[in-house]
């Protein structure tokens, strides 16, 4: 009885072992037309930019920060309101520009995630 398992095992392994290779050779042609594909592309596009083009700093050096304080838009505390009721982000400079001073006793004066401790 045991004769008639054993071609039955040995067919279905040849099969077994066809299917995973063709589908490998389907994969590994897939790449490789992709890869020839993106050279093709790559080709169409500009060269990139030589040393000579690339950005220099001002003769005058680098470009300083500007630090300003900004005073917001009144927004009214009455109605709901939708983002296209605000209006654009105009804002104006605060006329003293001074470090803003903050009270410890207000609860205001740590930032989110800045590591400290907060009011205490």
């Amino acid at each position: 009885m045991d004769y008639n398992v054993t071609p039955l095992a040995a067919s279905g392994s040849a099969e077994g072992g066809i299917v995973p290779f063709l589908i490998g050779i389907i994969v590994v042609g897939g790449l490789i037309f992709a890869v020839s594909w993106g050279r093709r592309q790559r080709s169409k596009q500009p060269p990139p930019p030589r040393p000579e083009e690339q950005p220099r700093l001002p003769e005058s050096g680098p470009v300083g920060e500007v630090r300003e304080r900004r005073e917001p838009d009144e927004v009214s505390r009455g109605d709901r309101m939708s983002p296209h009721d605000l209006g654009g982000g105009t804002s104006h400079r605060a006329p003293e520009q001074g470090s803003p001073t903050w009270d410890r006793n207000s609860g205001s004066g740590s930032g989110f995630g800045s590591g400290g401790p907060g009011p205490t």
